[in-house]
């Protein structure tokens, strides 16, 4: 495919306001959204504001809504978008602006701090326990997350509702929560920290925090669902609450 000048509505602005502006930029054969923006700020707006690292897809910094759907611009290459078609590009909706594409995510990073770490039991000593296969492979796929935080972009728990924020962390560390919990040698029980502290029942499984995923983990299906199981089985089961009674110190 020869070059050709794409049409490009990019958000100007800061926290005080801003609007969409237009411009034309060049794209030649092969190119992502991250190259159009840098060929942008090279040629038309240099001062231009946008958080990128890596470029490979790995890091999860240049996270932004491209005609609408969260993404990461490294990785939406410019033939998923019709020669005239407009390709808007602006900043995650959930998170304040900070400048232009650049938003504060620090809501993630406290999120982050809430959630307790792993905790062995106390006596357990280097190389006195091997893990097996299973145990590893049924929380492996958690651990690919790069934090791009676009699956806590688009959970409508935050996004729509401002004062769900705080009692709610949200599907990224509901995940960690549950990746956690799978592993054996845990020793806290984190069923009511999750229901309790990190807002799980506040999510109810629309899928859309997969569906943005660029890792393809499915958080929904393989961590929010379960954990949300072993929640039900512990406050709603009618033998597991008559064995907590009859047991309970």
């Amino acid at each position: 495919m020869a070059s050709y000048d794409a049409s490009l509505r990019v958000w100007r602005g800061d926290e005080d306001g801003g609007e969409l502006k237009d411009y034309t930029v060049e794209v030649n054969d092969g190119e992502v959204v991250l190259d159009i923006i840098h060929r942008l700020q090279a040629t038309q707006a240099g001062d231009l504001a946008v958080r990128w690292n890596c470029k490979a897809g790995k890091c999860g910094s240049c996270s932004a809504e491209i005609n609408g759907r969260p993404r990461l611009m490294c990785m939406t290459r410019m033939s998923t978008f019709g020669e005239d078609e407009t390709v808007t590009v602006t900043p995650l909706r959930t998170f304040p602006v900070m400048r232009d594409l650049v938003t504060d995510v620090s809501f993630n990073y406290t999120k982050a701090r809430e959630i307790p770490s792993f905790t062995p039991p106390k006596d357990l000593q280097p190389g006195d326990y091997r893990m097996q296969q299973e145990d590893v492979n049924r929380s492996q796929e958690f651990r690919k997350c790069i934090e791009c935080f676009l699956c806590q972009n688009t959970c409508h728990v935050v996004r729509d509702h401002e004062e769900n924020k705080e009692a709610f962390a949200g599907p990224r560390y509901l995940m960690r929560q549950a990746e956690l919990s799978m592993h054996p040698l845990d020793t806290l029980d984190r069923r009511d920290m999750a229901q309790d502290e990190n807002g799980l029942g506040l999510c109810n499984i629309t899928k859309c925090c997969t569906e943005v995923c660029p890792e393809h983990i499915k958080i929904t299906d393989n961590a929010l669902i379960p954990m949300k199981e072993r929640v039900a089985d512990r406050k709603y089961d009618p033998i597991v609450w008559l064995g907590n009674k009859l047991f309970r110190r």
